[in-house]
């Protein structure tokens, strides 16, 4: 299974987001990118909220990779704030995947609506493109690539 492949037939809509809010390249965005990605290969804060961040990421899976976005590593990174205000750089596994209208969004809502979170700015990058390798060994157990 490719998973950079295997996102197609979804239809548009959902939460918010999509292609038009996906800049041309990472200079675009306000986010520092990572020196490290994806987030979960990170050192992490030891920071309730942001366990509770995560916990809303990881109920928001790829519509047609039975795994959350989180392990499946398209959240590169996620920042918090002494105002409890939540930034998220994240990729697709594609430029053109369908689920560009969708997951963004969905993403975007699942922190807004984190107890605590006070405001979210997500930003979308593909640098650097997703790959297999940024999955968390639990997702690559799970769709066989272990």
């Amino acid at each position: 299974m490719n998973p950079a492949g295997a996102m197609g037939g979804m239809p548009p809509g959902g939460g918010g987001g999509g292609a038009a809010d996906i800049p041309d390249d990472k200079e675009n965005t306000d986010i520092e990118l990572p020196e490290t990605i994806p987030d979960h290969v990170q050192e992490t804060p030891e920071n309730e909220l942001y366990e509770r961040v995560v916990a809303s990421l990881r109920e928001i899976y790829d519509p047609e990779i039975p795994v959350n976005i989180y392990d499946l590593g398209l959240i590169y990174h996620i920042e918090i704030d002494e105002d409890n205000h939540v930034d998220v750089l994240m990729t697709l596994t594609a430029p053109n995947c369908p689920a560009a209208g969708i997951l963004p969004g969905q993403a975007e809502d699942a922190v807004r609506e984190t107890e605590g979170v006070e405001s979210v700015n997500l930003e979308m990058t593909f640098e650097p493109p997703f790959s297999p390798e940024m999955m968390s060994e639990e997702a690559r157990l799970e769709l066989g690539f272990m």
